[in-house]
């Protein structure tokens, strides 16, 4: 009995809330993975679309920036979790990319009656409710939300890792592949914060 009335109130809870969650960095070769999950009210997604959240990628840093604060704010309920390079070289970047969601998840004061979760790909370790939506960050906002709340979070720790390790160009290309990055990779050598996994498959390593 106890079971159903729970199962009853999180129906009541999904018509009310949309839940959406995305990840950033998957495809960079420095640093960690971040995935973040936005609970938003339906009054609350008009007012974040009125402020122009869309897909992160279509953002400048500067209007991604201007939106985290709104973001925030205005959502129930929000989770950010990440996964080290560590974790990346050793699970495999889609073991330890559900591992940051799982860690997002889990800072949530309640379970979700059912995620939304941009990309094809299911989170295998969740045993809730999920649809998975291929370009989800330009059709629910709380994924488009997630997806900002991700990229500015990541973005911060990449640029405040450049003192760290300079002379890899990270606060101009947050990590990923780009020819200057890889270029800088030969002159310096790999650090401690390089994906070897990914860096073996580009051979430079």
């Amino acid at each position: 009995m106890q079971e159903k009335k729970e199962e009853d109130r999180r129906q009541v809870l999904n018509k009310i809330y949309e839940v959406g969650m995305d990840e950033v960095g998957r495809g960079a070769i420095f640093g960690p993975v971040f995935s973040a999950v936005v609970v938003l009210t339906e009054k609350n997604k008009f007012t974040l679309k009125k402020f122009g959240v869309m897909d992160s990628k279509k953002l400048t840093p500067k209007k991604r920036n201007f939106l985290l604060p709104k973001i925030l704010l205005l959502s129930t309920d929000y989770g950010i979790g990440q996964s080290s390079v560590r974790e990346i070289d050793k699970l495999g970047i889609r073991v330890a990319t559900e591992l940051s969601m799982i860690r997002a998840l889990k800072k949530l004061k309640e379970k979700p009656s059912e995620l939304l979760i941009d990309g094809p790909l299911l989170l295998r370790p969740w045993n809730g409710i999920q649809k998975n939506i291929v370009s989800g960050d330009s059709k629910f906002t709380s994924i488009s939300s997630a997806s900002i709340v991700a990229k500015v979070s990541r973005d911060i720790l990449m640029e405040s890792l450049e003192k760290k390790y300079s002379g890899y160009l990270i606060f101009k290309n947050k990590g990923y592949g780009t020819k200057e990055h890889l270029l800088s990779i030969k002159e310096n050598g790999i650090t401690k914060l390089h994906r070897k996994s990914f860096l073996k498959k580009s051979n430079l390593i």
